[in-house]
């Protein structure tokens, strides 16, 4: 398990590069950690994830030395509360529209005096017995991840990215393409545009920035443009592709 946290890693500046999970298997959050990514996406919105396979999940990819992110389906007190009692590195608050999105983010994420998260000291995030560090530990460590998924994300990022407490300005391509009116075309300029737009906008802020990529050419292009953290495909399609060239391979 790496010695410092993704959140202390994106502090001082590193890319860090994971993947997106909707396959409810501990295993294949352990193969992330096991293959060298230094996260992994377990993703609740998209996925058929619940809070019993996510707390296997997020155990099997710490022990295999990947930082579980929880990509909750709200942005509620009581889910990202439950996903970091369980355990996870971190949450993913999707569709974050304006500061006071992302300040409840914050609130619900961090305990007092940074946020209101609620206190439960026997929880597996606590090593389950607690101590009087672990509120003070848990507000240094966990990383929050919002989504900027609209237009009306990116009219207001720099409100957004002022916000105290918000670790990663997350894009997602695929909404961002749908907000526009193009819906799946990540690749029109109207999208990438936009996507550089909230790059060069997030340096003025010192904000770091994170997105998705279909391929690592994707990741490259973005990682160019100064995201520093950057999920690459997702397990399923991952997976099925592998399938279809061993396939395709053996058939040649």
């Amino acid at each position: 398990m790496p010695s410092t946290t993704l959140r202390e890693r994106l502090r001082d500046g590193e890319t860090v590069v994971g993947t997106f999970q909707l396959l409810d298997s501990p295993m294949a959050a352990e193969m992330a950690g096991e293959a060298g990514l230094d996260f992994t996406v377990l993703d609740q919105e998209h996925g058929p994830l619940s809070a019993e396979t996510t707390v296997a999940m997020c155990a099997a990819a710490q022990r295999a030395g990947a930082a579980p992110i929880v990509r909750v389906r709200t942005n509620s007190e009581a889910e990202i509360q439950r996903a970091l009692d369980i355990g996870a590195a971190g949450v993913e608050i999707p569709q974050i529209e304006t500061a006071g999105d992302a300040a409840a983010a914050v609130d619900h994420a961090r305990f007092d005096p940074l946020g209101s998260r609620g206190l439960s000291p026997y929880v597996r995030a606590s090593g389950y017995t607690g101590g009087p560090e672990y509120t003070e530990r848990q507000n240094e460590r966990v990383t929050v991840v919002v989504h900027i998924e609209g237009e009306r994300g990116v009219e207001n990022l720099d409100d957004i990215a002022a916000v105290d407490g918000i670790d990663v300005l997350f894009l997602g391509p695929y909404d961002l393409s749908q907000s526009v009116g193009l819906p799946g075309q990540v690749d029109d300029p109207r999208v990438t545009d936009l996507m550089d737009e909230v790059c060069d906008r997030a340096a003025d802020h010192d904000a770091v920035v994170g997105t998705y990529a279909d391929d690592p050419e994707m990741a490259r292009r973005w990682i160019d443009a100064g995201a520093q953290y950057v999920a690459v495909g997702v397990d399923g399609a991952l997976l099925t592709r592998a399938f279809a060239d061993v396939g395709d391979a053996v058939r040649e």
